[in-house]
């Protein structure tokens, strides 16, 4: 009940997670997770523009640790790029663009 008041305490990241989840469905797209035992995680893989490229959810703008090490590693991971999907302004950093959330149903090209 307290979603529904817009208290979303700790749900907030889940909440949009799972919107991006529900977007990339409507468009076509196959939802791919990555986790390794060590502690990294992606929220999402994807083929976008003829490369592998991980996608973070944010709430916030928070960390992407586990993006950053990956991107460091392209020998070991074979990823080179990475989006952000946040309360974002349209951007690209160290081989990271950043977008707003609203803008996900764009990311159609394979």
């Amino acid at each position: 009940m307290r979603i529904f008041q817009g208290n979303l305490y700790g749900y907030k990241g889940a909440i949009f997670e799972n919107l991006i989840a529900d977007i990339f469905g409507k468009i076509g797209r196959r939802l791919y997770y990555f986790r390794k035992d060590t502690g990294l995680e992606v929220d999402f893989v994807m083929r976008y523009k003829g490369e592998s490229t991980l996608v973070e959810v944010k709430a916030t703008n928070g960390n992407v640790k586990s993006t950053r090490t990956i991107l460091a590693h392209p020998e070991k991971y074979h990823v080179t790029k990475a989006l952000k999907l946040g309360n974002l302004n349209i951007g690209t950093t160290a081989g990271m663009s950043t977008l707003p959330l609203y803008m996900a149903f764009l990311l159609t090209g394979y």
